[in-house]
């Protein structure tokens, strides 16, 4: 299986870590990050280690690297995922890249 690559790897604005940002051409994507807090050596995602990761689903607004929103309405989840594995995340990625396409605000308001 090929791996699926992020559009965007950036380092986590809240502590020591990484966001890892998804896009497909559904319209749909997926925010997935790891992040010590700035105090401590305690994670501030849903993670325990250098291991797992947590993952929200997001939808695409426009082109820019900021413009998405979370969006707990996809089916897949009604909340973020914590403490997945490299594997669950590529799982979840497919599971994502396979929704039904969305029209995004800008587009409903053309047609």
């Amino acid at each position: 299986m090929k791996k699926i690559k992020p559009e965007t790897v950036r380092e986590h604005t809240v502590g020591n870590g990484i966001q890892k940002l998804y896009r497909f051409l559904n319209g749909w994507g997926a925010s997935v990050v790891r992040f010590k807090l700035p105090y401590g050596d305690s994670y501030g995602s849903y993670t325990d280690n250098n291991k797992e990761w947590e993952l929200a689903v997001i939808r695409w607004l426009g082109e820019g690297e900021g413009e998405f929103t979370l969006d707990y309405t996809s089916g897949i989840t009604d909340d973020v995922i914590g403490h997945l594995s490299d594997k669950e995340v590529e799982e979840t990625l497919i599971k994502i890249r396979e929704l039904e396409p969305w029209k995004n605000e800008k587009e409903m308001r053309v047609l």
